[in-house]
């Protein structure tokens, strides 16, 4: 940093240079014309007096010639006008002031002297954030931190280009950021440095499966189908692979890579039920499901003499668990019983469908004005928690009333 200084220090002082030597050289310039002018007037006049005098027109030659001596040397400063000439050169000062409170002032509003310095304590403090992120001991690092390791990490590159571990966790930083041209470009440079590394490859075909460019997907599917003919049994790239090609629509190859999985986890792993959710969800897509939740509904007698003219039906079915349905149906009030059935193309949300639950819930409730939202009085019945395969017939008896 003082070098920069020191460089600007030395570019301010060079220019007020050039602006106080361009102003002297123009006032010595005219001083020296002005001198030439008279010169060049007196011996035109002696040559003028010369052609009268050898035409008869002047007689007194020598007196003239004095005066026009006299009147030239009256146009000559004295010392009292060369000091007054000399001392009035500090009107540059004004100018060299100027010149620095411009020059300072339009760096100020547009040299980014704020974000330099901000750089300059990134670089400071890069030492200690690295020193965090690499103890698991330490507190983790916040976000703004992470992007302060980020900056840190790339001027550090700058001078170990060929830092094969600090490109890839500028790339694993870039990917925790979600900055996905930042990741791709640091995974570009360590495989350049290590083309064999396998995680390396893992993260950046990570990197381009996540991307919105259908080409970087492409090309992400074909390093992990290499990967995976190296090691038929990694975990990593099996999964790396089905999420591939579950978005590239290639419902049967995620299928397999992801049933593949299954038989090589443990069979008390967490990931099991991520895995066949997946699993349902992408056969769901490919239009290989055909699973319908039969359900008949019936009223009880008190429900049956407090039945409203013109009430809604509402049919909504959850995991169980979470209070958010599933799937809901909305349907006019008609006779009891009633028989009707629900499927994917109920569900409330694409990523949470009916095919893919393992239990099942359903609530029905009688809605006396059409409200989505429960009211006192309203009547509903609620079923039993029920494992659910995607082929149960349930029934649901409207049997309570809303308090």
């Amino acid at each position: 940093m003082s070098a920069f200084w020191i460089t600007l220090l030395l570019l301010l002082l060079a220019a007020c240079a050039l602006f106080i030597g361009a102003g002297w050289r123009q006032r010595l310039a005219s001083d020296g014309e002005r001198n030439q002018l008279n010169k060049d007037f007196y011996q035109q006049r002696l040559d003028e007096l010369a052609q009268d005098e050898a035409q008869g027109v002047v007689a007194e030659r020598p007196i003239m010639e004095r005066e026009l001596q006299q009147t030239l040397l009256s146009d000559i400063p004295d010392n009292d006008a060369a000091q007054a000439h000399s001392s009035s050169r500090w009107v540059l000062l004004p100018g060299v002031i100027v010149l620095i409170a411009v020059s300072l002032g339009t760096y100020l509003k547009t040299g980014g002297l704020a974000q330099t310095s901000g750089w300059m304590q990134v670089k400071q403090a890069y030492p200690a954030l690295r020193a965090r992120v690499m103890d698991p001991q330490a507190q983790p690092l916040s976000m703004e931190e992470l992007a302060q390791l980020q900056l840190g990490l790339r001027s550090a590159l700058q001078s170990e280009p060929n830092n094969m571990n600090d490109w890839a966790m500028l790339g694993r930083l870039g990917m925790v950021l979600n900055n996905a041209t930042t990741a791709s470009q640091a995974f570009e440079h360590a495989l350049q440095l290590a083309p064999n590394n396998i995680d390396l490859k893992q993260d950046y075909a990570e990197v381009l499966t996540r991307s919105s460019d259908p080409q970087d997907n492409r090309q992400a599917g074909l390093i992990l189908r290499d990967l995976l003919k190296d090691d038929h049994s990694n975990v990593r790239t099996l999964s790396l692979l089905a999420f591939n090609a579950f978005e590239q629509q290639q419902y049967v190859q995620a299928i397999g890579a992801w049933q593949t999985m299954l038989k090589l986890i443990p069979a008390d792993d967490h990931r099991r039920t991520m895995i066949e959710r997946s699993i349902e969800q992408a056969k769901t897509d490919a239009g290989q499901q055909n699973i319908q939740l039969a359900l008949t509904v019936t009223l009880s007698p008190q429900a049956e003499k407090m039945l409203p003219q013109g009430g809604v039906m509402y049919i909504s079915v959850s995991d169980g668990v979470s209070p958010v349905p599933v799937a809901v149906k909305r349907m006019p009030l008609s006779h009891f019983p009633l028989s009707l059935t629900l499927d994917d193309s109920n569900a409330m949300m694409p990523d949470r469908l009916l095919s893919a639950q393992h239990q099942v819930q359903v609530r029905v409730r009688i809605s006396r004005d059409g409200s989505a939202n429960p009211q006192t009085g309203d009547w509903f019945g609620l079923s039993e928690k029920t494992p659910w395969d995607g082929h149960q017939n349930m029934a649901v008896e409207i049997n309570q009333q809303q308090p």
